[in-house]
């Protein structure tokens, strides 16, 4: 899905601020979460797939506010919600006031039946198909073309797995990109790798 969440290769936001010394943990809270998440992935009450696509279905001014832990917190008691385990009044009950949860999620769907399989050195295109539910192609290489430098084992695939949807696993392919074709007339000369599943991909053309 197209989201707040997908913002990779954005402009206007500023340059990318971090520490070599940041702290993983700002406060108790976080190490409760981020636990209970664990071990609820742990318990298979839910996958990882589900996990992001939870988040991806925040509100957009509340997922830009909110912190990491707080995207955490939220998909884990919305899919915790959607599958039962408790009551959205019994969230609010005990946190004592509002308590948002992410979106209703859309539709997932399987691996795509025409696939094709990529060796190294071979030019790719990334396809263009805008997916409702969840995916894990970033926006930014949508329709564009790279080189095929590697290929992966295979893994559940996501656009179905974080729906409850049948699929196949499939293999993602390292694909290098250029950046200056990425984004021409704002890029330093490099190259930009990204690891693109098998479904997503086809054949560059001629």
């Amino acid at each position: 899905m197209d989201g707040m969440h997908d913002l990779g290769g954005k402009q206007g936001f500023g340059r990318v601020l971090y520490s070599n010394r940041a702290k993983v943990f700002h406060a108790p809270w976080e190490q409760r979460v981020n636990a209970m998440y664990g071990l609820a992935v742990k318990l298979g009450l839910f996958n990882m797939d589900e996990y992001r696509h939870a988040i991806e279905r925040m509100e957009p001014r509340h997922y830009l506010a909110a912190s990491y832990y707080e995207r955490t917190l939220t998909s884990l008691a919305t899919l915790c919600v959607e599958k039962t385990l408790l009551s959205h009044d019994e969230l609010e009950q005990r946190a004592q006031g509002r308590f948002p949860l992410a979106l209703p999620s859309a539709a997932g769907r399987s691996n795509l039946a025409a696939r094709q399989t990529f060796s190294p050195g071979q030019r790719v295109q990334v396809r263009t198909d805008l997916v409702p539910g969840h995916v894990r192609m970033p926006a930014y290489v949508r329709g564009k073309q790279g080189v095929v430098v590697g290929e992966s084992p295979a893994y559940p695939f996501p656009d179905a797995h974080a729906h409850g949807v049948q699929a196949v696993d499939e293999p993602t392919y390292d694909v290098r990109f250029d950046a200056l074709h990425l984004w021409p007339d704002s890029a330093d000369a490099a190259f930009v790798h990204v690891g693109l599943f098998q479904s997503y991909l086809q054949a560059a053309p001629a």
